[in-house]
């Protein structure tokens, strides 16, 4: 049985900012946009850059008040976007490493494949037609 390869710390740190890592970590790469705690990493992952530029606005000479007035605002809806996104960019980031988008969605699936198991024993299969709407995908 082959090892699942992991990325050095300098292939994790350009991964993490858009950098296309080797085939032979696809099963890390799946296993990190689409498993337990994708989310939580990719808010943290996305936390830091409008952490480091908006640092510097700290050392300026202001009151407390006015230093989170410049910068809690920004930082707030920087998070928000990052947090709203992320399905989207773990999508991306799947497809980039040429992997199914559709992962994204495979804890979802898992967790509530008991409900669509009841609504199949209930109410029949779903038809092939609307195979389409099982894909969460905004575009």
């Amino acid at each position: 049985m082959a090892e699942t390869q992991t990325p050095t710390f300098l292939q994790r740190v350009l991964y993490a900012y858009g950098r296309r890592l080797p085939d032979s970590m696809r099963d890390w790469v799946a296993a990190d946009l689409s498993g337990p705690g994708a989310i939580r990493r990719h808010m943290i992952r996305y936390a830091i850059p409008p952490a480091l530029i908006l640092g510097p606005l700290w050392l300026l000479p202001a009151s407390l008040y006015v230093h989170l007035e410049m910068t809690v605002p920004i930082y707030f809806w920087a998070l928000v976007m990052g947090f709203v996104l992320n399905k989207v960019w773990r999508r991306h980031r799947l497809a980039q490493h040429g992997l199914d988008p559709n992962l994204v969605d495979a804890i979802n699936r898992e967790k509530n494949a008991r409900i669509h198991d009841d609504y199949a024993r209930r109410y029949g299969a779903r038809p092939e037609e609307a195979r389409w709407q099982s894909n969460s995908s905004p575009f």
